[in-house]
């Protein structure tokens, strides 16, 4: 195997790499991380802009008739002009959705605050959904190139990764907690851990926020309130305010980011959320804690990593 990993090299790399484009920034990062330098990497959606309300300009619709791959998230106007596009023959590329992800497991969770629909949002802050994206893309890499069934260890090892920070927060024993969530999408930070969303302050893109007066019954019955650090003022300060009224631990998330690799930012939002669930109240925790705890769970993955990285040349 070695062997031909030498041959195959100056081979793979005199080939262009294959352009990949998503539609948002962490879609983007998951990919980077689990395939380096190995694929090119692009996003279309600048941060800090609606994502609900952004249009494709015409440089952005050429690159996507270069991409070997499309990958988006089904939901936004963006990625219906991208079908348009592919209805139409203009795209190359393998153009990918939510029904390709769910051959992997990739599972939406229900609104309990609205009618049990499908939550489209912040799919990728759940891990499972996160790594049903990149097993979906590296199978039409492998298709389409198939040297990269045996250049994969980028893979394999943001693969053990995700395995490990799942296995390390499913011994913490949060099954069953509860939380009251700013915005739909903070659902996926939690409930791969087991805590269950009951309510949200906003319950959907095109419905009116609740109020604080509305929510701090529910509010005294759950265990953490979770915002964003990128969120609307009104919003954040609306769940710092029903924290404070409820004397609930109120926890920050990062939902959109770009530059950071994805499992850097789901051990950090585990842990913030973890930090609710300590004796003490949270405006009483330093970042230093936060960081304490990440470092923690962190060297926990790495232990991980290596070892299942051993066992494979082991058994090899």
């Amino acid at each position: 195997l070695l062997f031909t990993l030498i041959l195959l090299s100056p081979l793979t790399l005199a080939q262009e790499k294959p352009l990949v484009v998503t539609s948002i920034s962490p879609i983007a990062e998951i990919l980077k991380e689990a395939f380096g330098e190995t694929v090119q990497v692009e996003y279309l959606i600048p941060p800090g802009v609606d994502p609900h309300q952004y249009q494709l300009t015409p440089e952005q619709i050429e690159e996507l008739q270069r991409a070997d791959v499309i990958v988006t998230i089904s939901h936004l106007p963006s990625e219906e002009k991208i079908e348009e596009l592919e209805q139409e023959g203009i795209l190359k590329g393998k153009v990918l959705g939510i029904k390709d992800y769910q051959k992997h497991g990739f599972r939406y969770l229900p609104e309990r605050w609205y009618n049990n629909k499908y939550n489209p949002h912040g799919i990728w802050l759940d891990p499972y959904n996160a790594l049903a994206i990149a097993e979906t893309v590296r199978d039409v890499l492998v298709e389409f190139y198939p040297s990269y069934s045996l250049l994969d260890s980028q893979f394999s090892e943001f693969k053990a990764k995700l395995d490990g920070i799942i296995l390390a927060y499913q011994k913490l024993g949060l099954k069953g907690k509860k939380a009251v969530i700013e915005l739909p999408s903070q659902q996926y930070a939690l409930e791969w851990m087991g805590i269950v969303a009951v309510d949200s302050i906003k319950p959907e893109e095109e419905v009116p926020a609740k109020s604080v007066d509305d929510l701090l019954e529910i509010a005294k019955s759950v265990d953490v309130i979770i915002y964003s650090e990128d969120s609307p003022e009104q919003l954040k300060n609306a769940a710092l305010e029903l924290s404070k009224r409820a004397g609930v631990s109120a926890v920050e998330v990062s939902i959109m980011w770009s530059g950071r690799n994805y499992t850097e930012v789901l051990t950090q939002n585990s842990a913030n959320i973890v930090s609710a669930f300590r004796t003490y109240p949270l405006q009483q925790v330093s970042q230093q804690t936060n960081l304490n705890t990440a470092y923690i769970l962190l060297a926990l993955i790495v232990g991980i990593t290596l070892g299942t990285a051993l066992g494979v040349i082991i058994k090899k």
